[in-house]
């Protein structure tokens, strides 16, 4: 790879605000758009942290609690009404 043309990749916290629940993982953020926060992890040290709005924690489709939508009934009422003319 070329030098000084990729961003720093290292070590980052993202946070679940709604579930209130953290991952330690790797990314291009910790280059310094987090803003300067950071958060004492359960080893010890300290990383950066991204405050996220929704992970797979508290996302409907991954908990079970997502709305299906009745689609069957979509489709019987375009049917009757734009379906078999004439």
């Amino acid at each position: 790879m070329r030098k000084g043309i990729h961003p720093a990749y290292g070590p980052v916290v993202f946070r679940d605000r709604a579930a209130n629940h953290a991952f330690l993982t790797r990314s291009t953020l910790a280059g310094g758009s987090t803003a300067g926060k950071t958060i004492e992890w359960e080893d010890g040290r300290t990383y950066p942290v991204v405050d996220v709005e929704i992970s797979d924690v508290s996302h409907p489709f991954y908990t079970g609690t997502a709305r299906v939508m009745d689609t069957a009934g979509r489709v019987e009422r375009f049917v009757r009404r734009y379906g078999k003319q004439g």
